[in-house]
């Protein structure tokens, strides 16, 4: 899963750790997280050199988290810097209090995009990321 790390982004690690969760799920867990979520979120992320970044969590078909462009139209896209992404997943920003602030912006279903901070928990409680 090295190929979903990207020199210079904190969120790649994260994101790197949240594919080998999903991996290791068991199908019956992988098929109640995909339940639970139905979706995908494309994640745009932005380093502190101005670079961007795309991953995706697809919580609809695959169950996986993937570097690029989704396959598929995702349900949501969240635009925000490496560290407001890596204080979302350490749990140190909230991610309402992230839009409301500026910190995350989101295009297409607003709603959905509150599912991440499920995503992330259920994750980080199964890695310890």
């Amino acid at each position: 899963m090295s190929d979903i790390k990207v020199e210079g982004f904190k969120a790649s690690e994260i994101l790197a750790a949240l594919a080998q969760v999903f991996e290791n799920y068991s199908d019956e867990e992988k098929k109640s997280q995909i339940k639970k979520t139905n979706g995908i979120f494309e994640l745009r992320v932005k380093n502190a050199e101005g670079k961007e970044a795309v991953w995706t969590i697809d919580l609809k078909a695959t169950g996986s988290v993937y570097k690029g462009e989704p396959k598929q139209k995702a349900n949501v896209a969240i635009i925000l810097s490496d560290d407001t992404f890596q204080q979302l997943a350490d749990g140190k920003l909230d991610g309402q209090k992230a839009f409301m602030t500026g910190k995350l912006k989101t295009k297409g279903n607003m709603m959905f995009a509150t599912k991440l901070d499920g995503v992330l928990k259920s994750a980080k409680a199964k890695a310890k990321l």
